[in-house]
């Protein structure tokens, strides 16, 4: 992608003053007790609510409104790589203002961003909460390697069928959680289609409740195909933030998908 770097700003000080378009940042900021520092967000930073309501929004993370930003003044303003479009880093750079694109490819990356933002923020209080993250990382990752990966199908939307690549962070997460991305390289040309799904043969379909909100429908639509997650009813719904959101959100991605995607312990 066309962005600057994904390295922090050199800053003369801690901010004080933050704008964040990522969600996933939004939420690790205030879980890094980060919180007080945000003076915008965006329409689509949701969590934690009750901590973000009271905040000025600034548009979509696709379309920030640019000047609203400037004409706060930030000390930094924090995007992603994943949601945020090249040209509005570019634009806020132009206009004066310390950037920072975050944009982790893997679990182990995400977790080395939080330790990123508290030493930028020269905050480190939380550091026993990401040490808990990459405890549980740690375990993780361990009971995978323990027992043959499952073959997984997790869409991003439908009409058509998009899903994520390998050198992605929920590429990565599904690796650590315990399955096998079933499109490390998604066709490009014929796109991807319910025959090249059944062909995969998934053990396990992740249905994320966004950006394309899937539903029950598609869980039946799945359950018809002759494929081996139909047959072990192993077609789940699942929050799309525990796929797609680096950050402290990988707490409940390592609470919650490994037991979809790897057997239970046995004594």
């Amino acid at each position: 992608m066309d962005y600057p770097a994904h390295e922090p700003p050199l800053l003369d000080a801690p901010p004080r003053r933050v704008v964040s378009l990522a969600p996933s940042v939004t939420e690790s900021l205030v879980d890094l007790d980060l919180g007080d520092r945000l003076i915008a967000v965006t329409d689509a930073c949701a969590h934690p609510a009750v901590r973000l309501d009271h905040l000025p929004r600034v548009g979509s993370p696709a379309a920030p409104k640019l000047d609203r930003i400037a004409a706060l003044a930030p000390d930094l303003v924090l995007l992603s790589a994943d949601v945020n479009p090249p040209q509005a880093a570019r634009a806020l750079q132009a206009a004066g203002l310390p950037v920072w694109v975050t944009g982790p490819r893997s679990l182990f990356e995400a977790l080395n961003l939080l330790w990123d933002l508290m030493q930028v923020f020269e905050h480190a209080v939380m550091g026993p909460r990401v040490q808990a993250i990459e405890r549980a990382y740690d375990a993780t990752l361990a009971a995978s390697r323990a027992t043959p990966p499952v073959v997984v199908f997790a869409p991003l939307g439908r009409d058509p069928w998009r899903t994520f690549e390998r050198g992605t962070y929920p590429h990565d997460l599904l690796r650590v959680c315990g399955g096998a991305n079933a499109f490390p390289d998604p066709p490009t040309n014929a796109g991807l289609t319910l025959d090249l799904i059944v062909a995969a043969q998934p053990d396990v379909v992740l249905l994320p409740g966004a950006p394309d909100p899937f539903d029950e429908a598609d869980v039946a639509r799945f359950a018809g195909l002759d494929i081996p997650a139909a047959r072990t009813g192993r077609i789940h719904l699942i929050d799309a933030t525990l796929l797609t959101w680096p950050g402290t959100r990988a707490a409940y991605a390592l609470r919650d998908l490994p037991s979809l995607l790897m057997p239970a312990p046995t004594e």
